[in-house]
């Protein structure tokens, strides 16, 4: 049986900075990083953006370079599928057959894309947006000019439907929800990408159930929606979120549902076994203590510094801000803090000028901001969320005063 002091399964950000951060904290021991990718670990954010729009190769978009693990001795199992777990054997079982004993688990699978559960999901010609795999694979289908329909109007759907406008393809984004980027940002900047979209002629659609789609030859023809009408479409991208890889760990006993729960330091109710990233369900501080999941790099990459201190006997618990971005046409959004019950709003700036911010308070207290193509307001605000500071309205609304001038001295 192969046996590590550490195994890591998961190749993402969160697993890759798992290994960096144990070995920069002096963890001498054998680690082991299990991906279900035959590639080493490699950014994730640009699959929607710049690598589906072809402006970045691949090989520009590793973590590492291949040198750096191997002077960091960290081995890697590629194109690895873990299946079961025992947590008194510490091991776990590959879906191959084979064995890898563990000293201590981190779990950092993240997971998979969402599928559609309607008739006709499984035809030819229905992409999801995840790994390097399936955006080949959507590039591949890509040759000429397409209709393409997205489902989702998410981070996903809409960096995708830039993209590909851009490219010239005819795009229409159908969201179930009332607004697009309703789960992470406020109704008006909903409104402002909506009318960004449109204006680059993406069709957008809100309250769009999708029923069924319909095929031609085994392939995707078109979406058919709960009001009858039938969008014709060459292709269908699937952007409406992830299922957490956690079922081998909530088999072994751990608890969970939406993803796996840990504590503070990243453990999961197992001993021995920590959960970092997409999958991990968390007590979050700047959700009011909620117990959440975060898909985002700066989530990943803080609770693998997590785990790593706790595995090295230094703990400290987890209390990082949240941050996202995300890039659409010239538009470069940035958001700190969590905006989900927020009971006001102030705008710093005019959409108009393609430059301002939304601050979002919650009982007078700033809990978030997005700035669009406002990286200053980006930088200071993240402070005022951090102390979860008391503002005035009016004087957020104010641009000539820098956000930083409402910090204590």
């Amino acid at each position: 049986m192969n046996h590590s002091d550490i195994l890591i399964v998961g190749a993402g950000h969160g697993g890759a900075a798992a290994a960096i951060q144990l070995r920069q904290q002096g963890f001498a021991g054998s680690i082991t990083i299990a991906g279900e990718e035959p590639e080493l670990p490699y950014e994730r954010p640009p699959l929607s953006k710049d690598y589906l729009a072809g402006e970045k190769p691949f090989e520009r978009m590793g973590l590492r370079a291949p040198a750096f693990w191997e002077e960091r001795a960290v081995a890697f199992r590629t194109s690895c599928r873990i299946i079961a777990i025992n947590a008194a054997a510490h091991t776990a079982t590959t879906a191959a057959g084979e064995t890898l004993g563990w000293g201590t688990l981190i779990w950092a699978a993240g997971g998979h894309p969402r599928r559609l559960s309607c008739p006709g999901a499984d035809l030819a010609g229905i992409h999801a947006i995840r790994t390097r795999k399936d955006v080949d694979a959507l590039k591949a289908d890509l040759a000429q000019p397409r209709r393409i329909v997205v489902v989702g109007g998410g981070y996903i759907g809409l960096e995708s439907a830039a993209v590909l406008a851009k490219l010239g393809h005819q795009v229409a984004v159908l969201e179930a929800m009332d607004r697009v980027l309703a789960r992470v940002a406020g109704p008006e900047l909903s409104a402002f990408y909506a009318a960004e979209h449109r204006a680059h002629s993406v069709t957008i659609e809100t309250g769009a159930q999708v029923v069924a789609i319909t095929g031609a030859d085994g392939r995707a023809a078109a979406v058919q929606l709960a009001d009858g009408r039938h969008l014709p479409c060459d292709l269908v991208i699937v952007g409406i979120g992830i299922v957490p890889a956690v079922a081998p760990l909530l088999a072994a006993g751990a608890a969970g549902g939406n993803g796996v729960d840990v504590d503070a330091h990243c453990r999961t109710s197992l001993p021995d076994i920590f959960a970092i990233g997409d999958c991990a369900a968390h007590a979050n501080a700047f959700a009011g203590g909620a117990r959440i999941r975060l898909e985002s790099v700066q989530n990943a990459n803080d609770m693998a510094a997590t785990a790593a201190r706790c595995i090295m006997g230094q703990p400290q618990p987890y209390h990082a801000c949240p941050w996202f971005w995300s890039n659409q046409y010239d538009l470069r959004l940035q958001t700190v803090g969590l905006s989900l019950g927020h009971d006001a709003t102030v705008l710093r700036g005019d959409p108009a000028t393609r430059s301002f911010a939304l601050v979002y308070l919650k009982a007078g207290r700033v809990v978030a901001l997005d700035c669009v193509n406002a990286a200053r307001d980006y930088v200071q605000g993240k402070a005022l969320v951090e102390r979860g500071l008391v503002v005035p309205p009016a004087l957020l609304a104010d641009v000539a005063t820098p956000l930083k001038a409402h910090l204590p001295a």
